[in-house]
């Protein structure tokens, strides 16, 4: 189970490398840290976060083509940190992160009490 887990936070880090030219990534300076926008192929947001120099910083998102947010990260100078959500059809997956790793991992689905998503 933590290896899925791994291979989904793995791939989910990683930066969409075949871009159309109309789905190119939109990076905007803000302050010190730069905004990234990733886009799917049919143009809709696929995920958005930070970069502090050169390196993911903060809250990152990730959605499926259809606009549904589907996971929530955050880094710290490239660096996995903190609680990551993993949403999918029936369930909820809670990874907790120290030191760049996987901790813990909790699992909520449809018999637990619910958690929503923004």
């Amino acid at each position: 189970m933590k290896k899925s887990i791994l291979i989904f936070a793995m791939l989910f880090s990683l930066v969409m490398v075949a871009q159309n030219v109309e789905n190119k990534p939109k990076l905007e300076k803000e302050g010190e840290m730069v905004k990234a926008t990733y886009f799917h192929d049919n143009g809709s947001i696929a995920q958005t976060g930070f970069y502090l120099d050169g390196k993911l910083h903060g809250e990152w998102k990730s959605y499926n083509e259809e606009g549904k947010k589907i996971a929530m990260a955050e880094y710290n100078n490239g660096k996995k940190t903190g609680k990551w959500f993993f949403w999918n059809e029936d369930s909820l997956k809670e990874v907790n992160y120290e030191d760049n790793r996987i901790a813990k991992v909790t699992t909520w689905n449809n018999s637990n009490s619910v958690v929503t998503v923004d």
